[in-house]
Order: C-alpha cells, then structure tokens, then sequence
C-alpha cells in the first residue's frame, strides 16, 4: 500500500469541509425514493436539468443482448477498455462523463467502451451484472475484429469497480475465461455489501457517501437481501476466490467509508497470486476524482499511465 499526495492534504481536507458543510444544509432523505424523486435524483446528478455535453467522439451501440455501450475510439488503438460507471447502481449513465472518457481514450490509445447497464431499483440485481458480463463476452469474442486489439483492460469507478470485478469472476466461473483481461482499473469500489468495518463505523459525516447513503444503496440494489445473503460471492467479491484474476490497481481514499473494502480486496486479491498496486490517497473522500482538486489531476494521469503500460 502507497499513501499519496501527502502534500495536498491541506486542499483536499478543506474541500472535505466545504463540500460537508454545503450537504448539511440539504434535507436528509428517508427510506426509498419514489418514481419522481428517483428521476430528479438522477437530474442532479448528472448536473440538474441541464444535460451532460455529449462529444461527436461519443458513438452509441446495441451490441449482443440488446445491451447499450457509448464508445470512443481513437485515431490509433493499443488496446480496448470496459467500463463501467458509477452511481450506486442506481445513477449514473455511459454518456455522463463523456470528456473525461474522450480525454482517457486519446491520451491511452486505447479504445473505451462503457457499459450503459441497467439501473435499481426498476432493474436490481442481477440485471446490472448480466449486462456487464454480456458486454465483456462480446469484447472477449469481437474485439479484435471491432477495434483491430485483443488487449482488454476492465475497470470503474465506485459500483463500476464492483461491477468489474463481478464481471471477471462471473467470465472465469460460468465460461472457463481467464486472461482475457489482463488488468483491472479499480476505484474506490464496494466490494462487501454486508458492510466492512469502515462503512458501519464511518457514521453521518456527509462526504459523497455515508453508512446510511450506503445502506440505502444496497437496499435498492438488492431488495429483500439480509447482510448475510449479501456476503454471498456472486454479490460481495471481497468473499469470492479471487485465483486466476489478472494484475489490478485499487485506488482508494482515505476519508472513504469504503476505505476497508479496498485494503481487504487488495490483500486477498494478492494472496490468490496477482500483483495489486494500492493507493491509498491522503484525505480524499468518496468519488474525490468527479472533483477539481490536486489529487484529481495527479489520479487521471496515474490512471492513464497503467491503462497504456499494463498488460503488453
């Protein structure tokens, strides 16, 4: 484990107040929302009533499935990248960060395809993986003719980091394939929806995330499931066989409640045999890259360095 950016704390547990005092002054939602509240919800996430820009460099597809994909290709590939948003598997979309996936593509050489999967609550579990899975099967067997590169990276932010790992292991147990991925790109993911000590213990502080946002979250997700029925493997990858898995890199903030699911992920991740280079970024909270900070710009260009380097 690396802790970086020690030299920007100072900005980052600032914009950590800033931002907590900014929440505080938002009304604290109850239980489920309804159809109305989930549409306006998802509006403000993606910036309120004005839509994300969309890039021309932005094309999307229905591949295998009927399942959607945005994807952005460059004037010359190395490689091709899933993936996957996220939102809580419940916000979020393909085409909500059009720019920094465009940015990501031309500065990797590496064509990016992310995975318009299905939303909770009206689609919960498993919907969002088989569409996950779907996608990856389809890159395993047409990249090449697609893309003219059978390199495959895999990797997301938050639910898509959940997402990617569900993914390698549902290829590696239902299809026999291992080392088609040759990396995963793993951010600040939840990867133990029955809760990691640092979830329950990381209480009201209003930073992106908190242990009731997350509890919310996995109710939607996984309606009806108790903790226990979430440790299952299929749904908590922090209690799956991790062998056969390839090379990963895990970013992780350390004012994250998901701090623990990181560290955890990383050190069962490398006792099943593959390296795992973690991060452990100083001060940083919750989604910290959606941003304008310090360590945004120095998270994007690490992120870009491992996605062009790894697994040629």
């Amino acid at each position: 484990m690396t802790i970086t950016d020690e030299d920007c704390l100072a900005e980052t547990l600032a914009f950590n107040e800033q931002f907590a005092a900014a929440a505080a002054g938002r009304p604290v939602r109850e239980g489920p929302p309804d159809a109305a509240l989930l549409a306006s919800l998802r509006r403000n996430r993606l910036g309120g009533d004005t839509p994300p820009e969309l890039l021309p460099q932005g094309q999307d597809r229905v591949i295998e499935g009927g399942v959607k994909v945005r994807v952005f290709v460059p004037d010359q590939v190395d490689g091709v990248y899933l993936h996957f948003h996220g939102g809580g598997w419940a916000f979020g979309s393909a085409d909500g960060q059009d720019a920094r996936l465009w940015l990501l593509a031309e500065r990797t050489r590496l064509a990016v395809v992310s995975v318009a999967y299905r939303l909770a609550p009206e689609h919960p579990f498993p919907a969002g993986p088989d569409d996950c899975e779907a996608a990856a099967r389809w890159l395993v067997r047409h990249a090449a003719d697609e893309f003219g590169s059978d390199r495959l990276l895999i990797g997301g932010e938050s639910a898509g980091a959940h997402l990617a790992v569900l993914t390698l292991l549902r290829l590696r147990d239902r299809h026999g394939i291992t080392g088609a991925f040759r990396a995963a790109n793993l951010l600040f993911g939840p990867y133990d929806l029955s809760m990691t000590p640092s979830q329950r213990s990381f209480g009201s502080r209003r930073l992106l995330s908190d242990t009731d946002s997350l509890r919310r979250t996995y109710e939607l997700f996984t309606p009806g499931m108790g903790a226990e029925q979430r440790r299952a493997p299929e749904v908590s990858p922090l209690f799956a066989d991790l062998a056969g898995l390839p090379p990963a890199r895990m970013v992780v903030g350390a004012e994250d409640p998901l701090l623990d699911d990181s560290l955890f992920l990383a050190a069962r991740w490398q006792a099943a045999g593959a390296p795992v280079r973690l991060g452990v970024v100083a001060g940083a909270m919750h989604g910290f890259t959606l941003f304008p900070l310090t360590v945004t710009e120095r998270e994007l260009r690490r992120e870009q360095d491992f996605l062009s380097t790894t697994g040629r």
